[in-house]
């Protein structure tokens, strides 16, 4: 027996080992994804022994390598790689999928060694760009980015997005590892076995690639060894592998995926039986720890009380005063950074601005797998364009992942370039998210604050901030706060008798319906309600007992907005108000901004005449 052949026994063995685990973990729980783990069992097997950098004991530590399990429904063969590790013992590995445990179905974050959930499939390219992209612009730090992918996932338009950015950014920190196995959920995948088609597209990006057979311990490390060497360009290690493999009773077999093992105790015996071999992964790259350096304060851009002012505006002068302050806050621009505004980081910021292009699921994607490793990254575009990304923005909840998103141009009142430019839907999108902050401000203070607050670490999630095209009068000082969950009483009088609730552009109109209602002798409270999640629930709840009636104004769809965050404020069985509603109920046209919010019933006219119905309703029925 020569030493390369001992050398190979261990990852060998431990593949074998890898396959056993996932087997029992999946026995145990009465479900799961075994034969998805055991087609790629002998590629996890040598990372782990012989190439991932990596501490169990400190999975922060910012030399090591990351890795990204994207088709998180072999969650199983990373349990067994963490038992192996010595991260978890068999107890643990065997409440897999079980009530309380932190095994869950697909990989969490409730696991100290997973950076981001995953398991919607596509998505972990994706984020594995955004990790490289940290290390290699922002930290210049040595570690590499290993996501391992399934051959099904490699349809979607995500994974794309993806090679294309590495490619472009020649992102040598990154390695993909293909599992093509042949077999996704119902049958075949497109391409089977042929390795060529996954190496031709991967190349045509400017990929480095390697085709191997991915039961091959050698071969697998030979390949492994030729991406860490490769430095101008992301590699793609695409592997030929059985889904079942090591096990006849389902090697190759149609109709085996997404369950236990029909036999497991006669596949753990044709493997071998069960083992208990550990394996410490190589040593993070050490990094030399950088001295304290002492931030200079905030100082965020001011503007006077009446002056005409864009919040999208506003936006890019707080983000890149909050840039100067904080070395850790990151940006990211979808092509648009000239109407969003973001350029005002990329001019005072280069470094640390990135350009993602026309790729809104890469954007939302590099944004969380920054996060991930610390930064504080605001991801920008149109807020009608953030819905090609909501999938990612879904999962980055399940990540936990703490993220800046920003929408502008939202509503009708971008005027003239129509409905496919407008976000109407956004935050109904946003609040439907777990754990989510809608922040949608009305003047340029406000915003440059609430910019300031989505930085915080009191403020966690996916945080969204809509910002507006158009410039509109400044209406509070510089000085004034703006907590999130707050609202602001911009006009009210003990004889009030209706609420008019909103929050962005038709504050404004809001505000001149007060004026005008003013003039008939009707008080109308005007409540800025610029936390749309969460709502001021108290504030509302006030408003509604004070003057019996609720008027919500929102440039926005009905659906999901702003008027059904205050009618939840009276879930609780409360006494309900009168309430109504003016939303965006039209497919809008071409028209200019103040045509439009005419056109869709927001504007102060129609508010006016809204309020003075709910008011008027109520005096014909006490008559």
């Amino acid at each position: 027996m020569t030493a390369a052949d001992v050398d190979l026994q261990l990852p060998t063995a431990l593949g074998r080992q890898l396959r056993v685990d996932a087997i029992r973990a999946a026995a145990a729980a009465g479900s799961g994804h075994p034969t998805s783990s055991m087609s790629a069992a002998d590629l996890m097997a040598v990372l782990l022994e012989g190439h991932l950098r990596y501490d169990v004991d400190r999975p922060d530590h910012p030399g090591a390598d990351r890795l990204v399990l994207s088709k998180g429904h072999a969650s199983p063969l990373l349990y067994a790689a963490l038992k192996a590790a010595g991260a978890i013992d068999d107890e643990e590995l065997l409440t897999f999928r079980k009530r309380g445990s932190r095994l869950e179905g697909h990989p969490t974050p409730v696991l100290p060694w997973v950076d981001v959930a995953t398991g919607s499939l596509g998505q972990g390219p994706a984020i594995g760009v955004g990790m490289a992209l940290a290390g290699k612009r922002l930290g210049h730090l040595p570690y590499r980015v290993w996501v391992l992918c399934g051959d099904s996932e490699m349809a979607e338009g995500a994974v794309w997005e993806a090679f294309e950015h590495a490619g472009y950014e020649h992102l040598g920190n990154l390695t993909l590892i293909i599992d093509v196995n042949r077999l996704g959920q119902r049958g075949p995948t497109r391409h089977g076995w042929d390795l060529d088609a996954y190496a031709r597209r991967a190349e045509a990006f400017g990929w480095h690639t390697v085709e191997v057979d991915g039961h091959d311990p050698a071969a697998v490390d030979a390949a492994y060894n030729e991406a860490e060497a490769v430095s101008d360009r992301p590699t793609a290690v695409i592997a030929h592998t059985v889904k079942g493999s090591g096990v006849s009773a389902v090697a190759n077999r149609e109709g085996m995926h997404g369950k236990p093992l029909p036999d497991p105790e006669a596949a753990i015996a044709e493997l071998g039986g069960t083992s208990a071999l550990r394996v410490e992964p190589r040593r993070p790259a050490p990094v030399p720890v950088s001295p304290p350096v002492t931030q200079p304060h905030l100082e965020l851009p001011r503007y006077d009380v009446g002056d005409s002012v864009a919040t999208r505006d506003a936006f890019g002068q707080a983000l890149a005063a909050l840039g100067t302050a904080r070395p850790d806050v990151v940006a990211l621009d979808g092509e648009v950074g000239d109407s969003t505004r973001a350029e005002f980081f990329a001019k005072e910021h280069p470094e640390r601005y990135f350009e993602c292009y026309i790729a809104e699921q890469q954007l939302v994607a590099a944004a969380v797998g920054m996060q991930a490793l610390g930064w504080v990254p605001f991801a920008a575009t149109f807020a009608a364009f953030l819905t090609r990304a909501h999938d990612f923005v879904r999962m980055a909840a399940v990540s936990r992942a703490n993220v800046n998103l920003v929408g502008s141009h939202a509503g009708v009142a971008i005027g003239e370039d129509g409905p496919s430019q407008m976000g109407l839907e956004d935050l109904a999108m946003f609040r439907a998210v777990h754990g989510s902050t809608v922040l949608h401000p009305c003047d340029a203070n406000q915003t440059a604050r609430l910019v300031a607050a989505m930085a915080d670490d009191d403020t966690a999630g996916v945080r969204y901030l809509r910002t507006m095209r158009g410039g509109r009068p400044v209406l509070y000082g510089p000085d004034e706060d703006f907590p999130v969950g707050g609202s602001k009483l911009l006009r009210s009088s003990p004889t009030d008798r209706v609420t008019i609730a909103a929050a962005g552009v038709v504050v404004h109109e809001a505000l001149a319906a007060a004026d005008a209602l003013a003039g008939e002798g009707i008080g109308a409270r005007v409540l800025d309600l610029y936390s749309v999640k969460p709502v001021d629930v108290a504030a509302v709840r006030a408003a509604a007992e004070l003057t019996g009636r609720v008027l919500t104004v929102e440039d926005h769809h009905p659906e999901g907005g702003l008027g059904d965050a205050v009618a939840e404020a009276f879930d609780d069985g409360r006494p309900v108000p009168r309430l109504a509603r003016l939303a965006v109920r039209t497919m809008p046209g071409s028209a200019t901004g103040t045509e439009q919010l005419a056109a869709a019933g927001i504007d102060a006219a129609a508010v006016a005449a809204a309020a003075r119905d709910l008011v008027a309703a109520d005096g014909a029925r006490a008559a």
